[in-house]
């Protein structure tokens, strides 16, 4: 039954989706493809996969019991905490512990979640902002 609802909810999603992209207005410049078409084949495949999910649904899942539902319910807070403090103490800072507290969870040791969460931010800093020129957000020490 979950899957139908969701399948539900993807095709309404997929129907909105492909008729908000027809109000996409063509800018002076257009390409063959137009600025459409992204916009088709996403809501396409969209509904495609959510019919399939309504014709064909799984057996009905295992819902996380209370302790894991909590373990979700952290792990968005953290998202929404890294989110909030990206401006205030930059891109570094605020990838270490969010990655960090993320791969604990995941079942790393402490230690290595937090190994794991540095070397993630400073490969990601350097690949993106270094090498690549993009701007990424900037914290009391200037990185």
């Amino acid at each position: 039954m979950s899957d139908r609802i969701f399948g539900a909810f993807g095709l309404a999603l997929a129907i909105f989706y492909i008729w908000a992209a027809t109000t996409i207005k063509d800018s002076f410049m257009v390409d063959v493809v137009g600025p459409r078409a992204f916009p088709y084949i996403v809501g396409t495949v969209l509904g495609l996969t959510s019919i399939w999910f309504m014709i064909r649904p799984d057996k009905e899942p295992q819902w996380p019991v209370l302790n894991d539902l909590a373990e979700i319910v952290f792990a968005t807070a953290v998202m929404l905490l890294y989110g909030w403090a990206l401006p205030e103490v930059g891109f570094v800072i605020a990838t270490v512990f969010a990655t960090a507290y993320l791969t604990w969870r995941l079942g790393t040791a402490p230690l290595w979640a937090l190994v794991t969460g540095l070397a993630t931010s400073v490969g990601i800093y350097v690949t993106f902002h270094l090498i690549l020129g993009l701007h990424l957000a900037k914290g009391p020490l200037g990185f």
